[in-house]
């Protein structure tokens, strides 16, 4: 196994892991359960400054992320894909709509892992931030896509429910790491309370369970209706969903 310590590791040596999550998804704890891990090196949503630049689309930490996140698409595509890392795997969290109006190959240096929710879960968390999601936030059409792409350049992905991770993580954290080619380390499944460096500029609007957290959280069954008005994107949702558990 390739140590944290050799600062001779080659880019093909270093396993890229990346992970395409929709909002509220536990997509943070999942980047915190890497972080963990003594060979990892892990970076938060680096391509989210220039999807709003590209995208212009509102979020609560817009500014902010405008003013401290490189912008040009290439450039953050090209660190990516040539990390200067000294660890032997890199997890790259994302959001699946950064992908929005880029060239996807460079995806195909990745190992893929594709993680969804049940939609209802996801909006009645979501639009406490924002009040009329489309689309394009819950990522559910993109993931879809981006799955139909890998398949057809024969770079099959991994999907991961999140209800089957919170009920038993370890078996979903072996899977994972048995797709990426690691061995799996019980530190993954625990870790400190609190931020982490890596955290995004973002944090302070969305990441406030997560630094509250040691481990995963479990699994529950959301009593709350949907909003009226949030039903025909819940619906259009929830077939995408489907459809992405039914891949093999």
């Amino acid at each position: 196994m390739i140590q944290l310590w050799d600062f001779n590791l080659k880019l093909n040596e270093i396993t890229k892991i990346a992970l395409w999550s929709g909002p509220r998804n536990i997509s943070t704890a999942m980047m915190y359960s890497f972080a963990n891990r003594l060979d990892t090196k892990v970076v938060d949503e680096p391509m989210f400054g220039s999807f709003l630049h590209l995208s212009g689309v509102n979020r609560p930490s817009r500014a902010e992320v405008l003013l401290a996140m490189e912008l040009d698409h290439k450039v953050v595509i090209d660190r990516l894909v040539n990390p200067s890392i000294n660890s032997a795997v890199y997890f790259m969290k994302h959001m699946a709509n950064h992908l929005h109006a880029i060239d996807w190959s460079f995806t195909l240096n990745f190992k893929n892992i594709i993680l969804t929710r049940n939609p209802k879960d996801v909006l009645l968390s979501y639009i406490k931030h924002v009040e009329k999601p489309t689309e394009l936030d819950l990522c559910y059409k993109i993931q879809s896509d981006f799955v139909d792409f890998l398949i057809a350049n024969k770079t099959k992905p991994l999907i991961i429910d999140a209800k089957q991770l919170l009920l038993n993580p370890k078996i979903a954290l072996e899977k994972i790491c048995k797709y990426a080619g690691i061995s799996f380390s019980d530190k993954m499944l625990a870790w400190d309370a609190g931020p982490i460096q890596e955290d995004g500029v973002w944090e302070k609007y969305w990441y406030a369970s997560v630094h509250k957290s040691t481990g995963f959280g479990k699994y529950k069954i959301s009593e709350q209706s949907l909003p009226k008005d949030l039903e025909p994107i819940y619906e259009k949702s929830l077939m995408y969903y489907n459809n992405l558990l039914n891949i093999k």
